[in-house]
């Protein structure tokens, strides 16, 4: 016999053979914690660990610049295209935590919504490539 066996019923012999049990718990060991560990573990999980980390941008993601709202209409004047054919870019990304001004256009309460984002990455050929993506709240282009 391979591995092991909770039931009394494979006695070889009517000897119990020596494997330990199987990964199965026995009926005497509770599957899950009392109440008492169950709400412990819960309030531990609730309770904040301290102070938010701040965003530290990984070195391979490009900077990211939100453009202004009159950047943005030059920008699409000076590219020929309407803003729907661009690539998108989610409000909720994290490059976009790249911007120092990010935060403070969000905590401002100031609408970024089909606005341009400027992204600036290095290029063995042109030197730097820039791209710029539409920002919006969700995949579908809301």
């Amino acid at each position: 016999m391979v591995g092991g066996s909770n039931e009394r019923s494979c006695l070889i012999g009517g000897i119990a053979p020596d494997v330990p049990p199987g990964p199965y718990p026995t009926p005497e060991a509770p599957v899950s914690p009392s109440a008492s560990r169950r709400s412990r573990s819960r309030a531990a999980a609730a309770k904040p660990s301290g102070p938010a980390r701040p965003f530290v941008a990984h070195h391979l993601a490009p900077p990211h610049e939100i453009l202004s709202e009159e950047e943005t209409r030059t920008t699409l004047d000076t590219l020929g295209t309407a803003p729907e054919r661009l690539p998108k870019i989610l409000l909720t990304d994290p490059g976009l935590k790249t911007d120092p001004r990010y935060e403070a256009l969000r905590g401002s309460g100031e609408n970024l919504l089909g606005r341009l984002v400027r992204v600036r990455r290095p290029s063995a050929t042109a030197g730097e490539a820039i791209a710029y993506r539409l920002i919006v709240t969700s995949v579908g282009g809301d």
